[in-house]
């Protein structure tokens, strides 16, 4: 910016929309006659591009354009089912909604069969339960790699299927007010008995 550029020539940009290519000092100048600072934005480029710009505005432009951009990713975490090789039905199909919801977020999941004491010599039980909970999931996500014994934990990962991906919120998608055409009808008061 301005007196640290220390490039001999520069291709200077000003507000009324004309560029040239002149020496850094005579567009330093011409900057600080129009009340701007000089600011180097392409120094790759051949020859340097610098522009006559307010610095203060330009700052908060170049931060709004970062957080707007960052505004728009989705970051994409792992979430953790823990089984037991003995789970029942009930708490199966439970944990599988959930793992469902996380997919259709755009997460990651993955599954954990954890063996307590004797446990760990039926790790067949535990890799069937996690071959069946990848096979009812298949609709939302796909696999990634077989099931996998480490330790006294069998474990497998699945991710998120394109048609799963989560859509952009637009903000108020939250339940709305019934319109005033379709209120619910008003409760009608039983006939008194005299």
């Amino acid at each position: 910016m301005n007196e640290s550029i220390r490039v001999r020539e520069v291709r200077a940009v000003f507000p009324d929309g004309t560029n040239e290519v002149m020496p850094t000092a005579a567009a330093l100048r011409r900057a600080q006659e129009l009340g701007l600072d000089l600011v180097l934005i392409a120094p790759t480029a051949v020859p340097p591009v610098a522009k006559a710009v307010d610095f203060g505005h330009y700052q908060y432009e170049q931060k709004k354009k970062q957080h707007d951009a960052k505004k728009k990713q989705h970051v994409v975490q792992v979430k953790e089912i823990k089984f037991r090789p003995n789970t029942d039905d009930h708490d199966y199909d439970f944990k599988k909604n959930h793992a469902i919801r996380f997919l259709q977020e755009g997460n990651r999941v993955k599954a954990v069969v954890q063996f307590r004491g004797r446990e760990i010599a039926h790790a067949d039980l535990g890799k069937k339960l996690l071959m069946r909970f990848a096979e009812d999931l298949t609709t939302y996500g796909t696999v990634e790699g077989v099931p996998r014994l480490e330790g006294r934990n069998a474990h497998i990962l699945i991710s998120p299927t394109k048609a799963a991906a989560p859509k952009p919120a637009s903000g108020g998608e939250k339940s709305q007010a019934p319109r005033p055409s379709q209120a619910p009808p008003s409760p009608q008061t039983p006939p008194s008995q005299a």
